[in-house]
C-alpha cells in the first residue's frame, strides 16, 4: 500500500499561539526529476515547495521555517492593522493547487513586509513566487518576480553578508541576473565565484564556469560586446593553454 505524498503537522502561530495543522510532503518523496538552474526544481508528484509558507486559519499570520518566531510590539501591532483586522478564516492546511500555494506565498510575502523580516526571508519568498509563474508558464510574471528578489538577495549580500553560504548566494546574484538579461552584472558575480581563492565550493564554482560559458554564448549569439572581465579572463586562460 503506497502511502499518502502528504503528512500533517502541527504549528503553533507565532502571532496568536493558536495552534494549527500545516502540510507537508513526505521526506522520501522530496526527489526532483530536474532542476534548474537557479534551483527551481519540479517534481512528478506533489512539489514540496507548495507547502513552505504555513498560515494560522484563526488570524492569517503567514510564516516559514526561517521565518521570526518572536515578534516584537510594533511587529504585532503592524501585522493587526494591516492584516489581522482584515483576515476572513480559511484552512490551507490539506493538498494545494498551484494557485493555492501562489496565494500563500503572497500572504507570505505581505506579512514578511509589513513586520519587516529578514532580508534574506523576504528574497526567498520573492524567488519562489517567480518559479510558480514559471510552472504557469507566465513569463511576464516571473521576470518581475526575479527582478524583485535579486533586488532583495541583492541587499542580503550588502546588509547581511553571505555567512557560510557565500559561493550559493554569489551563483545566485550571477544566474538571476543572466536570467534576466542583465548580462554584464551576471558576469561580475559568476567571476567573483571562480576567481576568489576563499570559495572552495566545487559544486557551486563549476556551475558558475558553466553559466559563465552559457552566457558568453548568448552574448556572442546577440552580437554584443563582451566584458571586459570575460576578455581579461580568456586572454589570461590563453596564456596558460600549452602550446
Amino acid at each position: 500500500m503506497e502511502l499518502e505524498p502528504l503528512y500533517k503537522v502541527k504549528i503553533t502561530c507565532h502571532y496568536c499561539e493558536n495552534e494549527f495543522e500545516t502540510s507537508r510532503v513526505r521526506p522520501s518523496l522530496k526527489r526532483p526529476y530536474r532542476t534548474d538552474s537557479d534551483f527551481c526544481a519540479y517534481y512528478k508528484l506533489e512539489n514540496p515547495d507548495f507547502y513552505v509558507v504555513r498560515i494560522c486559519p484563526e488570524c492569517g499570520f503567514a510564516s516559514t521555517e526561517n521565518s521570526t518566531e518572536r515578534l516584537s510590539d510594533t511587529q504585532r501591532q503592524n501585522f493587526k492593522n494591516q492584516i489581522g483586522n482584515r483576515w476572513e478564516k480559511r484552512d490551507y492546511s490539506g493538498a494545494r493547487t498551484i494557485d493555492q500555494a501562489l496565494a500563500t506565498y503572497k500572504l507570505g510575502l505581505l506579512c514578511a513586509q509589513v513586520i519587516q523580516e529578514k532580508d534574506r526571508v523576504v528574497a526567498g519568498l520573492l524567488h519562489h513566487i517567480a518559479w510558480l509563474y514559471r510552472y504557469r508558464e507566465d513569463h511576464e510574471q516571473e521576470r518581475r518576480f526575479l527582478e524583485f528578489s535579486l533586488d532583495s538577495y541583492v541587499r542580503v549580500f550588502e546588509r547581511e553578508g553571505t555567512g557560510g553560504n557565500e559561493a550559493r548566494l554569489l551563483y545566485l546574484l550571477g544566474e538571476l541576473n543572466r536570467r534576466i538579461g542583465r548580462f554584464h552584472e551576471a558576469v561580475k558575480w559568476f567571476g567573483r565565484v571562480i576567481q576568489d581563492k576563499r570559495i572552495t565550493d566545487a559544486a557551486m564554482i563549476r556551475a558558475s564556469r558553466e553559466q559563465w560559458a552559457l552566457l558568453r554564448e548568448q552574448m556572442i549569439s546577440g552580437r554584443m560586446e563582451l566584458p571586459e572581465e570575460m576578455v581579461e579572463a580568456e586572454k589570461g586562460a590563453t596564456k596558460r593553454s600549452p602550446i
